[in-house]
């Protein structure tokens, strides 16, 4: 039986993606079959795990994944895997106002399979009172069970005392006391870590990770707390969103790396055959897709090369004249006209859609969307609602002329104005598609 746990903290910066990581490179070095998932809207979090386990990396969303989806890669994850580790957003209970069980947050998720919660506590600069703390998140809602503690920076040995004798009485143990060690930290950029694959020497990062977690962690009492994962027959035999083609071209390298596993892993269960090429590498999509789909990542940070890969923007050209192309935030914005990087310069993109992206002004535009598609397109049919995020920096200089592809509004129902770009084949917007509704 397949048994699970939930690695959260009381707010975003306490340390879990260490902590996590450093646990699942620890017990990948046991030899345990391990899959790793992350809670909520995540591209670059999965990946370190997906390196620390050698094994794909999920995300799971109550807000955005209705439940029979959730229950459908859940299931699917524990098939392969005597623990799932699950990495958590944010802290514990944040999440969005919902009336059922649909809040995005860790919490929603932890309570839906039965999953114990190992919390993350920053003592920094504090002692005792991290006992009142987790006094707090233990009994903040009865369906979620926090099941152990790791105190993360720790000044010293008196102090780790100090807190772990006033938790002692709540019956919640400490599994865990890491130093302050500033080596330990990954590198961020401003979407959150510098991508894992960016990192030549990941291996050794990684091993470092390990080495901690096997000095500072109780791995047996850890692993002990762990339970057995509950999952509902009521699951979906339909992927999140339907295949945009048979044969899919599908922009892959450093500038286009924004891709939910789930939706790929769904369209070849459709039948779909993935196809991707480097826009990088001056490639174009292969003439032989008949769809070609240009995902988020970095195009500010490689502005420069992609206005000079002629053969990609030609051979994209071309193929848009009779095949569909879309793009999402990252690839909306090389569909654009124009986009201006950091440093203030202009680098002409592909013109297929005529509004202009701008990154030398940063702006964070953040959070979960629902989207009324007003026309056909790669992620629906005209008139489905479709669920996922927004999370860039980048934001329109000049809207276009395009005839807008969707209505957006937010998870409190308020109406945006991003509303992406249809022209002819093209359709593009800054919103993640992650499913149906």
């Amino acid at each position: 039986m397949t048994t699970g746990l939930l690695i959260s903290a009381i707010r975003s910066g306490a340390g879990k993606t260490t902590v996590t990581l450093g646990l699942l490179a620890a017990l990948a070095r046991r030899g345990i079959r391990l899959r790793a998932a992350k809670a909520g809207p995540d591209y670059i979090d999965p990946a370190f795990h997906a390196a620390a386990t050698s094994a794909p990396c999920i995300n799971l969303d109550s807000w955005t994944m209705p439940p029979p989806l959730l229950q459908t890669l859940m299931a699917r994850a524990a098939a392969s895997a005597d623990l799932i580790a699950i990495e958590g957003v944010m802290g514990l209970f944040d999440g969005v106002p919902a009336i059922d069980s649909r809040s995005g947050s860790s919490a929603s998720i932890a309570a839906q399979f039965g999953l114990p919660v190992i919390l993350v506590l920053d003592v920094t600069a504090q002692s005792q009172s991290a006992a009142a703390v987790i006094r707090g998140f233990a009994t903040h809602d009865p369906s979620v069970r926090v099941a152990g503690v790791v105190l993360n920076r720790v000044g010293s040995e008196r102090h780790r005392r100090l807190i772990t004798d006033a938790i002692a009485a709540l019956n919640v143990p400490v599994v865990g006391a890491i130093p302050r060690d500033a080596a330990l930290a990954l590198p961020e950029r401003h979407l959150g870590l510098v991508q894992a694959g960016e990192h030549g020497d990941l291996a050794k990062r990684i091993a470092a990770l390990a080495d901690m977690a096997e000095t500072h962690l109780d791995l047996d009492a850890i692993l002990a707390l762990a339970a057995p994962i509950e999952t509902s027959p009521a699951r979906s035999n339909t992927p999140a969103l339907a295949p945009p083609g048979q044969r899919i071209a599908l922009a892959s390298d450093a500038a286009f790396s924004f891709i939910y596993p789930h939706l790929i892993d769904g369209w070849r269960d459709a039948g779909a055959e993935i196809v991707r090429f480097s826009p990088l590498a001056n490639e174009a999509p292969p003439a032989d897709c008949d769809n070609c789909w240009l995902p988020g990542g970095y195009p500010e940070l490689h502005a420069g090369t992609l206005a000079a890969a002629t053969a990609f923007r030609d051979g994209l050209a071309g193929f848009a004249q009779t095949r569909p192309v879309h793009g999402e935030c990252g690839g909306y914005m090389v569909l654009g006209e124009g986009l201006e990087d950091a440093d203030g310069h202009r680098h002409a993109m592909t013109g297929l859609l005529s509004h202009t992206t701008s990154f030398a002004k940063r702006k964070l535009h953040l959070g979960y969307r629902e989207a009324k598609l007003l026309a056909d397109s790669a992620i629906g049919s005209q008139g489905a609602l479709i669920r996922g995020h927004e999370f860039h920096y980048a934001s329109l200089t000049d809207i276009g002329r395009d005839q807008p592809l969707v209505d957006m509004i937010n998870a409190d129902g308020q109406p945006l104005p991003e509303r992406g770009g249809r022209r002819g084949h093209v359709t593009g917007t800054f919103f993640h598609a992650i499913a149906r509704t």
